[in-house]
Formats: C-alpha cells, sequence, structure tokens
C-alpha cells in the first residue's frame, strides 16, 4: 500500500517538470509520481529531463493530443479510481517546489485525523523575472474554510492531498467551470467532506505570466462568480463575495496583483 500518488499534468515544460521532482522528498518506495503528458511536442520521457535521484517511482500517460488541464487530471483520476494500492492523492504543477517535508507532514495529518478529507497548506508565490514573491494565508479549520472560500480560494491547487476515496464520493473535475475547476472540485469535496489547512508554507509556486489564469484573469473571475452561486449555501457570504469579484473585476490588473504583493 502506497501512501499517496503525486498527480502532476505536464504539457511542453521538461525544464519545470524537472524543477519539480527534484524538490520532492519521500520514501521512493512509499509513493508514486504519475505524470500525464498531455499532448507534449516532444513526448515526456524519462530520458529527457533531469532527474537526481534515480529511484524515483515515476510512470507516464501520453495523451496523443493536447486536450488542457482538466482532461489530463481527468485522465489522471480515472486511471486511479481502479486501484487499490494508494491512500492519498496529491497534487504539484511543473515548477512548483515542494519543501522537503510537505508530504511527510500531510500524510502524518491524514493517517492522525480520519475525518479529514482534503488538506492544503499555505503557500509562496514567487516570480523569478521579477524577483518579487509574496505570501498566501488562509483559514485552516472547516467552518472557517466554509465561510472564507465565499471570498478567496482556501486551496492552493499544487499544496493539496486528498483521500483516495474522494474520486469516488465526488467524482472528477467538473469540466463546465472553464480555468476555475480546481476551486470547483474544492467546493463539491467541501460541501460533502470535512477539509483542513496546515498553518506552513509546504509549497512555493511560480507566477507564470503565460499561464491560463494570467492571460485570462477577467474570465477567470467571472467563472469564480458562477461557482460561488452554485456550490455556496450561505446566504449572506455568498453575496458578499459575488460582490467583490465583481468589484475586483472592475480593477485594473496591474492594481489588483500590486496589492498581493505588499500585504
Amino acid at each position: 500500500m502506497l501512501d499517496f500518488v503525486l498527480l502532476i499534468p505536464c504539457y511542453d515544460n521538461i525544464d519545470g517538470l524537472s524543477i519539480s521532482i527534484n524538490s520532492i522528498q519521500y520514501p521512493s518506495n512509499t509513493f508514486e509520481i504519475l505524470i500525464i503528458d498531455d499532448g507534449s511536442v516532444v513526448p515526456i520521457a524519462l530520458d529527457n529531463f533531469n532527474i537526481v535521484s534515480a529511484k524515483m517511482p515515476i510512470k507516464i500517460i501520453r495523451l496523443e493530443k493536447n486536450q488542457g488541464i482538466v482532461h489530463a487530471l481527468n485522465t489522471g483520476l480515472k486511471l486511479l479510481q481502479h486501484r487499490k494500492d494508494f491512500k492519498y492523492i496529491a497534487r504539484l504543477d511543473c515548477g512548483d517546489i515542494c519543501a522537503k517535508d510537505r508530504f511527510v507532514k500531510q500524510v502524518n495529518y491524514l493517517n492522525a485525523n480520519s475525518d479529514i478529507h482534503l488538506l492544503g497548506s499555505w503557500c509562496k508565490f514567487i516570480d523569478h523575472k521579477k524577483q518579487s514573491s509574496y505570501l498566501y494565508k488562509t483559514k485552516t479549520t472547516h467552518n472557517d474554510i466554509l465561510k472564507e472560500m465565499n471570498f478567496k480560494c482556501s486551496f492552493m491547487h499544487p499544496t493539496v492531498m486528498f483521500r483516495a476515496s474522494v474520486i469516488l464520493s465526488v467524482g472528477v473535475y467538473p469540466t463546465n467551470y472553464s480555468l476555475t475547476e480546481d476551486y470547483a472540485y474544492f467546493w463539491k469535496i467541501l460541501n460533502k467532506h470535512k477539509v483542513a489547512i496546515l498553518p506552513e508554507i509546504l509549497t512555493t509556486i511560480e507566477i507564470n505570466p503565460n499561464s491560463l489564469s494570467a492571460k485570462n484573469y477577467k474570465k477567470q473571475l467571472l467563472q469564480r462568480i458562477k461557482v460561488i452561486n452554485q456550490f455556496s449555501n450561505h446566504f449572506l457570504f455568498k453575496r458578499i463575495g459575488i460582490l467583490m469579484l465583481a468589484f475586483r473585476y472592475i480593477l485594473p490588473t496591474k492594481f489588483v496583483l500590486l496589492i498581493k504583493y505588499l500585504r
């Protein structure tokens, strides 16, 4: 029985994939890295990116055509839902870096708290080109997270680990929320299961100006409004959250980013 499977989608980012994998520290015979190659121009293979440890337990699933991150993630989850040889699923994106004790702390926490089904952590966002960064801290307990999710996403995708049983109870990532599939998925879990956040910086997330989120910031805000409107059950917080997102929509994007860095 493996402790976890780490799911990493990748499209034409071998350098970022190498950085992420080389940051992972965990006993090699107790976890697995599952890479979903989303139709990269140069197919991902073990001999075309640099791995510090030859013992890294890596499997690669190749998709012949690039269909986007949601399809890649769901391909991985659908493969995993039929397996019974692991306890948890973790997430990481190419270019993001794990703290050396990230997975030890997350596995230990979930082992000790059987009622928690989704676990995230605080994280650090870094822009290597601008040499700037900011910390992303959120609420840590279920009831507080349930309220906070109306105003911000408490879970950053590359920080999370969740129980394998979540796939059976909640399903895979929804496909009708472009750019906010993770936010919608976390809401689905939150409405069925107890969740938590570790109040520690366990992942450093790369800010990529060419990412889909960065290029479609305004569209993402509209999709977040759609998510809150469907999944939130709190009458007052739902409306306040939607108003706040609408206000951010009319603000210049550069101004919003400046506020993040100054926090």
